[in-house]
């Protein structure tokens, strides 16, 4: 073979192993609720799907966030956001606390070059919670003793058991926006309290439960906790848990069990 047929041939393999990253319409989302046409927030988990994002699924492994995983990397308005993982068709990555709410606009940069500029509706919050499956499922609202508030054995390989009336559950979120006091980009939240500037609103069941802390989760960069009291006359083994903020409420269709 001719050096010039093989360096065509192998120019044609690297575009077809590495193609430029594309963003799906509408493929910027709550990495915890999934919810289509919701703004993401400032500190928040985004997931980003879209083709060619990266060369192979790859898993974060440092704290702070790296911002760079296997060649790809992403930016909003100039500024490197940490990532949690990476595949071909999926991003989960944390937006900077220091994008503004507005139009931000996004970049993704992989080994097969870089995306068109994608614009992104950024709001000052905007909650999810997080749930199994994510966007439709139990919440990831812990007992005091570890386990999640569903039904016995309803999540293969994780402890459950429903709560009672009186509980404090921890429940973990994303998208409640900015905290006090401030954190750096792609940073745990391990060396102080952080409480979130805006207040949620908490309904279990369609009733508001009392809140006794709002803010970061102290091991999970752009990860929420927010402590709330299971209230009175709720039961069932698919009461609604959900969030509001900034005029917007978390779907219903993430749920905890009560006895």
């Amino acid at each position: 073979m001719k050096l010039a047929s093989f360096i065509f041939i192998t120019a044609v393999f690297s575009a077809f192993a590495h193609a430029q990253p594309s963003i799906f319409q509408g493929g910027v989302i709550n990495g915890a609720s999934f919810a289509k046409g919701q703004a993401v927030a400032p500190g928040g988990e985004v997931s980003v799907f879209g083709t060619g994002l990266a060369t192979a699924l790859i898993p974060g492994s440092t704290i702070p966030l790296a911002a760079n995983i296997g060649g790809t990397s992403v930016t909003f308005n100039g500024i490197s956001a940490g990532l949690y993982f990476v595949s071909d068709g999926q991003l989960n990555v944390q937006l900077p606390w220091d994008v503004q709410p507005g139009n931000a606009t996004m970049v993704i940069t992989s080994p097969g070059g870089a995306s068109a500029p994608f614009q992104v509706q950024v709001t000052a919050a905007a909650p999810g919670v997080y749930s199994i499956p994510a966007g439709a499922g139990y919440a990831v609202a812990i007992n005091a003793d570890g386990s999640l508030a569903a039904p016995a054995n309803a999540i293969s390989g994780i402890a459950t058991h429903p709560a009672h009336v009186g509980d404090t559950l921890a429940v973990l979120a994303t998208g409640l926006g900015a905290v006090t006091p401030s954190i750096a980009n792609s940073a745990a939240s391990l060396d102080a309290l952080r409480n979130t500037v805006l207040t949620p609103v908490v309904l279990i069941g369609g009733q508001q439960a009392a809140v006794g802390f709002s803010g970061l989760a102290p091991q999970f960069p752009g990860i929420n906790q927010v402590n709330v009291v299971v209230p009175g006359g709720t039961s069932g083994n698919s009461v609604p848990l959900q969030i509001q903020m900034n005029g917007i409420t978390s779907t219903d269709q993430v749920v905890i069990a009560v006895q």
